[in-house]
């Protein structure tokens, strides 16, 4: 019976011995793996932080665009207003910022006048023309007054001054006056604020621009402007003189400025961006006199 029991005991025994050995093999590569998962981790924070300190996650610099750091068309409600028109917005990424787009305005006043919209300081209004010039919004639409300050009203194809698209943008050039000392005298040979030929927005509410523009045809110097200059006439300022003497009547609002004859926008149509050259001088009969001739 001794030795049986013996017997058991040490089968009993190996058994154990056994079993702790399994355990302690399992033991030794759990420890193994995760040393192996421990140091992969190290390598891979090593490896990232030398890439952040090189500079490998630092982003390119975005493009300075209009649409994305200028522009913002503000939505208009045509339900309370039945001369806008809907013709969408424009693209609010990759808008041109620099150089300038040419403008021709075909009336049926004589030969077409012609524009240089710059995109540097004013490339909301030449993206939101140039969307509208691409809609055909502005073709067959009249030039409804003739300012009193020297310029044509153009781009509401209500005709009432209230008109323009369903969408809006804040002012971006409007030009600044110095304020004269007390008792001072203006500063001769001072250049107007508006100089014939200016392109310049107009907007009912000021601020709120839409398609109204006005090409003037005089000097013009407030004594605190409000239109954002766009741009100057680069051809046919003779025509828009001649337009500018047109006669003037009643426009049903107790003011004497809509053209006797009508002055039709046949088309108006915006060119692709060109950079380099600087936009040529006004042409044409009557074109501006430098500052220092005026």
């Amino acid at each position: 019976m001794a030795s049986s029991r013996d017997r058991q005991r040490k089968l009993a025994r190996a058994k154990l011995d056994r079993q702790m050995a399994r355990r302690a093999a399992r033991v030794r590569r759990r420890r193994q793996i995760q040393a192996g998962i421990g140091a992969a981790l190290v390598l891979a924070l090593i490896v990232v932080g030398s890439a952040w300190a090189l500079g490998a996650f630092d982003s390119d610099p975005k493009q300075n665009t209009a649409a994305d750091e200028v522009c913002l068309w503000t939505p208009q409600d045509a339900t309370g207003n039945t001369n806008l028109k809907d013709v969408g917005t424009p693209a609010t990424t990759g808008l041109p910022t620099e150089g300038t787009r040419a403008m021709t305005v075909t009336t049926n006043q004589g030969a077409p006048i012609t524009a240089s919209l710059d995109l540097a300081s004013a490339p909301c209004a030449a993206a939101s023309i140039a969307h509208l010039a691409s809609r055909s919004f502005y073709d067959n639409t009249k030039c409804h007054e003739i300012t009193a300050e020297g310029a044509l009203r153009c781009g509401d194809p209500s005709g009432t001054g209230l008109g323009g698209p369903t969408y809006s943008f804040f002012d971006e050039n409007v030009p600044t006056v110095p304020e004269p000392a007390p008792s001072a005298s203006p500063a001769p040979g001072q250049p107007p604020a508006y100089p014939k030929g200016t392109v310049a927005m107009i907007a009912n509410p000021p601020g709120a621009n839409g398609s109204q523009f006005l090409l003037f045809f005089k000097d013009f110097n407030p004594a605190k402007p409000v239109y954002p200059i766009i741009g100057k006439v680069t051809g046919g300022l003779d025509v828009l003189e001649k337009i500018g003497a047109l006669p003037t009547v009643d426009n049903g609002n107790g003011a004497k400025v809509k053209p006797k004859t009508d002055v039709v926008v046949q088309s108006l149509t915006v060119g692709e961006p060109a950079t380099g050259a600087s936009a040529p001088a006004p042409t044409g009969s009557g074109a501006p006199a430098s500052p220092a001739a005026n």
